[in-house]
């Protein structure tokens, strides 16, 4: 797994931040906006973070090997990405997106270049990546996981593995909701997961989790995690977010929603990490971590 570091000259505040991008994304998601603009890494450091930023394993940087990423599916096509990133029923909604929403444009053409296809074993990869972050923790010692989109599983999974190395997690665009079928792509047969994730009573089949009252889902790593979820106004993932957040709370996180249309922020949609105001969007997820912070150390 392929890591960017970068952290102020002048020291950092407590904890370092984990990015991890979403589905058939990379690293540079978070690094440079599509208009040229500093991304939301550049905007952490300048806020005093050292960050840290992955390439989820066979995207991006990262080499891809077959004998251990497994097979990949088919390249996202156009016209799935024009739904999940620009649809048309959000065109008066979505003011913040200000590139074109013609598929014959360049501007798709470049979205597309940088994205690539998923692994077709959904459960496998989330296990890999959430491994590799582990890992990644193991040096850098507690941190604050962001995610976006299908990368939320990896940050949830991270927490269940390294419980004290996760100090809190933001999760921006997460998939779900609970038990959500994605077709062509996988199931998120635990819950939130694809992979086993650790409940307690311990379940051994993912139809356990199924059957059961959410409310009864306990995972004892994620016990009085502070977790917060970003939606955009404009996003169909704001519709399912809620029942995330519930999951969360019934797990044991602390988890709360943060819809940027509450913040006084509008226009955005799946894509709000890179859209026309990302300098805003990022404002909430930094004010809700200084927030936390002296929580987080105990100070």
């Amino acid at each position: 797994m392929f890591v960017q570091w970068e952290a102020p000259a002048g020291g950092s505040r407590p904890y370092p931040l984990v990015l991890v991008h979403g589905g058939g994304g990379q690293g540079t998601d978070w690094t440079t906006t599509p208009d040229g603009r500093p991304g939301w890494a550049t905007r952490f450091v300048e806020a005093g973070y050292a960050v840290y930023v992955v390439d989820r394993c066979g995207h991006g940087r990262s080499p891809y090997h077959p004998d251990i990423v497994g097979p990949m599916g088919a390249q996202i096509p156009y016209e799935a990405a024009k739904s999940l990133f620009f649809p048309d029923t959000a065109r008066d909604e979505q003011h913040q997106w200000s590139y074109s929403r013609d598929l014959d444009s360049w501007h798709v053409d470049q979205l597309l270049a940088g994205m690539g296809p998923l692994p077709m074993d959904l459960a496998e990869s989330q296990r890999m990546d959430a491994d590799r972050i582990g890992r990644l923790l193991d040096i850098t010692g507690p941190a604050v996981v962001v995610t976006h989109s299908a990368g939320g599983p990896v940050g949830w999974l991270a927490a269940d593995t390294r419980p004290e190395a996760v100090a809190a997690i933001v999760a921006v665009e997460p998939i779900g909701p609970a038990f959500a079928d994605f077709p062509g792509i996988g199931e998120l047969s635990w819950g939130l997961t694809a992979h086993r994730i650790t409940y307690d009573p311990p379940l051994e089949r993912p139809e356990q989790a199924r059957e059961a009252d959410p409310a009864t889902l306990r995972v004892p790593a994620m016990r009085d995690l502070p977790v917060a979820v970003l939606t955009g106004g404009a996003s169909a993932f704001a519709e399912f977010a809620p029942d995330v957040v519930e999951f969360l709370r019934a797990a044991g996180a602390r988890a709360e929603r943060m819809h940027l249309p509450d913040l006084g922020i509008t226009g955005n949609g799946h894509a709000l990490i890179l859209e026309a105001n990302s300098d805003h969007t990022i404002r909430p997820v930094l004010d809700w971590i200084a927030t936390h912070e002296p929580e987080l150390t105990g100070s």
